[in-house]
């Protein structure tokens, strides 16, 4: 559970014990809970100690602009805290951390990290308020950390039962990864020997730089130089020293290249490789941000069967926007995120879970990433949909955020419940009538009627059954034949037409320079 950190004002989700895939759009919350995962396990934050990172940028928004509220207008403002707290397995966590010290009051062994007022302060901190208007953000001077069992007690590293180990291959230098890389291999495959012989080598090299012609005329020459800093002779030479190992020198190469000058996608999957094998070994707990990243779809799935054999027996969260990701790892595993609230696959109906497995992904991760979206039945509808929204707003939907989504037939239903569970995401369904009464169609979709961010557009007469008569009714035979290139006599054989080529139709509408009347229903939809 989350209160007032960073993307969260109040979260709380439940994870699988194996495997956790985080999907949402940018700023739901992805990196946050990652970042609060590791924090509740290790008190600390990019290596530092939370304490020393501790930022005002940190608490949610709302809750500080609540708080500034109410100290301006004397309202009694409770300086807002921040609580992660994490709850443990029962069966292993140890009896010490057991206790109902968390925000859901229940006798749980678990984690906490509490950021609040410190007491000791409280006298300089009510003399700083007492001047409202100097107070913008969230005094965190004034502030404490604490790390906490659920039983109230403070605890170090060493009472924690679990370690995590976050990897992200953005935030690793190059040359640690290198090194450690390079390392690993000479421990594997050389004997002593020849790392002996491997490191005299690498000295009598550094030995025969000093002893080169030009660097003896050059050192000659530095010699006479005038001694402004120091009396001692200035010379160049090589640093032969223990400290200046070859294991920090040499650089590994990849097909004869340098390391560094790979591509991104090698070096990503490469950083992302080590940090499995340096970090993972001793912890219960992997985070991985983004594997994807400068990856192709094959090497994508390279790395991801690669995490996947060395996190077996770990419990796994990881971040992405791919649906290759999420094919290989299991949409089971999926947890879909919004900035208010999270839920796994297992939330949705048994029938709708078992749809969703048998699709490849992809356009489950279009409705939950997209701010809005507008369902449509076929790739037809899609094109005049498209074409509808430009003529109103001058630009494709996908410019707008507005993800135009064909469900491939009548699935709507199963993207709507979807929908009804990220409340932020609006979701227009555009249907056909089939020849009944636009409020026998609505009716089917009675259950969703409760949900705000969720619309159905029908069209009203059921004469017009489809889309292809819709559009003939509101726009006369000749514009029609002029924008298909056809030049039919009657609306009864451009219907037939329109009818047995659909798609093909619907492309020269979109594409056409001649703007025609759109149906009410669509209007309505892109509206």
């Amino acid at each position: 559970m989350i209160q007032n950190y960073r993307t969260f004002r109040n979260f709380e989700l439940e994870f699988d014990p194996k495997m956790n895939i985080l999907v949402g759009d940018n700023d739901a919350g992805k990196s946050t809970i990652l970042e609060a995962i590791s924090l509740a396990l290790t008190g600390r934050i990019r290596g530092r100690l939370l304490a020393q990172e501790l930022s005002p940028y940190m608490f949610h928004r709302d809750a500080v602009a609540e708080y500034v509220s109410a100290l301006q207008t004397g309202t009694g403002a409770k300086p807002p805290e921040i609580i992660i707290d994490l709850f443990l397995d029962g069966k292993s966590a140890p009896a010490s951390l057991k206790g109902t010290n968390n925000l859901l009051k229940t006798d749980d062994p678990g984690v906490r990290i509490r950021v609040a007022l410190n007491p000791d302060y409280k006298p300089e901190y009510d003399e700083f308020v007492k001047d409202p208007s100097q107070v913008k953000l969230v005094p965190t001077e004034y502030y404490k950390v604490d790390w906490l069992a659920f039983s109230g007690n403070g605890i170090t590293f060493r009472s924690v039962p679990a370690t995590a180990s976050l990897i992200d291959a953005s935030n690793i230098q190059l040359q640690s990864g290198v090194d450690y890389y390079l390392n690993g291999i000479i421990s594997q495959h050389l004997e002593p020997v020849e790392r002996v012989e491997l490191s005299r080598t690498y000295r009598k090299l550094r030995e025969d730089f000093s002893r080169d012609d030009s660097i003896i005329k050059i050192n000659e020459k530095l010699r006479g130089a005038p001694r402004e800093v120091s009396d001692r002779e200035l010379t160049l030479g090589m640093d032969v020293s223990q400290r200046s190992s070859w294991e920090s020198n040499i650089v590994p190469h990849l097909d004869d290249l340098p390391y560094q000058y790979v591509g991104k996608g090698e070096q990503s999957t490469l950083k992302i490789l080590l940090a499995l094998n340096k970090n993972v070994e001793d912890a219960h707990i992997v985070l991985v941000e983004e594997p994807e990243n400068h990856l192709s779809f094959p090497n994508l799935g390279k790395l991801v069967r690669k995490i996947s054999k060395k996190c077996e027996d770990k419990q796994v969260f990881i971040t992405t926007h791919s649906s290759y990701v999420l094919n290989k790892l299991g949409l089971e595993n999926l947890v879909l995120l919004s900035a208010r609230q999270g839920f796994r696959l297992d939330a949705l109906p048994a029938d709708t879970q078992v749809y969703f497995r048998k699709l490849s992904g992809y356009d489950t991760l279009r409705l939950v990433l997209s701010k809005k979206s507008i369902l449509v039945e076929g790739p037809s509808d899609e094109l005049v949909v498209q074409r509808a929204y430009q003529d109103v707003h001058g630009c494709l939907p996908i410019e707008d955020g507005v993800d135009v989504i064909n469900v491939r037939g009548l699935s709507f239903k199963r993207f709507l419940d979807i929908a009804s569970l990220l409340d932020q995401n609006r979701v227009t369904v555009v249907t056909d009538n089939d020849g009944k009464d636009a409020s026998t169609v609505l009716a089917t979709y009675s259950s969703y009627s409760t949900f705000p961010n969720i619309s159905v557009c029908v069209g009203e007469d059921k004469s017009y059954k489809t889309l292809e008569p819709q559009l003939l009714k509101v726009n006369d035979l000749a514009t029609l034949n002029s924008v298909l290139g056809k030049n039919y006599k009657t609306e009864a054989e451009l219907l037939v037409h329109m009818a047995a080529n659909k798609t093909t139709c619907a492309l020269a509408i979109f594409s056409s320079d001649v703007t025609i009347n759109m149906p009410e229903y669509i209007c309505e939809a892109v509206a």
